[in-house]
């Protein structure tokens, strides 16, 4: 096993924990919002309650049901489904499971997954995609904590423990008629939420991004980059629509790109957010490839003002690019020239905010927001 250095610099952080300890770790992070979830699900697991995980995409909804199962002491297995990968047509026999010759092909009985869960814990994901027909057989089996199977009369008394996740606001689906009213407060006992990566940014830096970073040493066993300090704030100041799903993706493209290279704050913002190839002046052969993109971008070598990128040099950008984050690229030219002001005027805010033509209140604002520091 080995250990994972994110960065040389003093500033940066260091993980002792190896790739293998990562997947035994569910829900690290130090800040409130991780610290106020972890006391809800410790609350929480040992009881029989019925659990409704919120939360965006990516956030890691799925860590939570596996942290309740596993703090619950429950003997049974933790058993998942997503209600949205799998066809409607096919979902009751999922979940319920069939008696042979229940239908064409049924050549054998089948366990469903309420049965499987028994004396453990049953995950059903995006629940807010169930069908109604099913919502109503659900809603059965968590009243009367009985199953019968396709094809079948017998009602079979189960043991387990409910835990659903949704990314969408059920109570609206409610207002619409998508959900049964009845089924979301059944549901809704005990409501976790799981923060975005982006209220809990300051964990990227102390802890998430190392161990990501160690997960893939050992999963693709390839040299690891090197996050310095301002690459660190920049992953800080991303916004993360993809969450830790997203986080997951950027550092293996700095695998990728910057195998056993350092990182800078510029590489994360130019090559790992947006997909740019590296400068060639850090060892990579595509001075040609670069050299268009400059272009594309208003930029060239000598450094006059005429070469400034301007916001008609844009225009081409779908040329060349698929598409573009444009939240993000604003957000990261602000960063950029608010910190190259206050740089340039030894953090005096007041001089910073003249030569960027902002009020001194509105910079500190925006320095808050951004995270930037003097």
């Amino acid at each position: 096993m080995m250990e994972v250095q994110i960065s040389h610099s003093k500033a940066a952080p260091k993980s002792h924990l190896t790739g293998e300890e990562f997947t035994k770790t569910a829900i690290v992070g130090s800040s409130q919002a991780v610290v106020r979830m972890r006391q809800l699900i410790s609350m929480v697991a040992p009881t029989p309650g019925s659990v409704l995980v919120l939360g965006p995409t990516g956030a890691g909804k799925e860590l939570v049901a596996e942290a309740i199962h596993r703090e619950s002491g429950r003997r049974g297995k933790l058993i998942s489904l997503n209600c949205a990968a799998i066809p409607a047509e096919l979902l009751e026999s999922e979940l319920f499971g069939y008696e042979k010759g229940a239908f064409t092909g049924a050549d054998r009985q089948r366990l469903g997954r309420f049965e499987q869960a028994e004396n453990g814990t049953l995950f059903l994901d995006e629940i807010g995609d169930l069908p109604l027909n099913l919502q109503t057989k659900l809603l059965r089996v968590l009243e009367s904590r009985t199953v019968q199977r396709v094809g079948g009369r017998e009602d079979i008394k189960l043991n387990f423990r409910l835990v659903c996740a949704t990314h969408q606001f059920l109570s609206k689906k409610v207002e619409t008629g998508d959900f049964r009213e009845d089924l979301f407060y059944r549901l809704n006992v005990f409501p976790i939420e799981v923060p975005s990566l982006a209220e809990r940014s300051s964990d990227i830096s102390e802890i998430l991004t190392a161990l990501i970073v160690a997960r893939q040493c050992e999963d693709a066993k390839l040299p690891p980059p090197s996050f310095d300090e301002s690459a660190l704030h920049a992953l800080c100041t991303h916004n993360w629509p993809g969450n830790v799903r997203e986080l997951r993706n950027v550092i293996d493209r700095a695998f990728i790109l910057f195998g056993g290279r350092e990182v800078l704050g510029r590489n994360v913002r130019e090559n790992l957010l947006h997909m740019r190839v590296p400068d060639p002046s850090q060892g990579d052969d595509q001075d040609e490839i670069w050299e268009e993109m400059g272009t594309l971008a208003g930029l060239s070598d000598t450094g006059s003002s005429n070469d400034l990128p301007k916001p008609e040099d844009y225009r081409t950008w779908f040329d060349h690019f698929d598409d573009i984050d444009l939240r993000c690229l604003i957000r990261d030219i602000e960063v950029v020239l608010i910190e190259a002001a206050l740089a340039k005027y030894d953090g005096l805010v007041s001089r910073a905010a003249e030569v960027l033509k902002l009020r001194r209140t509105t910079l500190i604002e925006k320095m808050k927001k951004l995270m930037i520091e003097r």
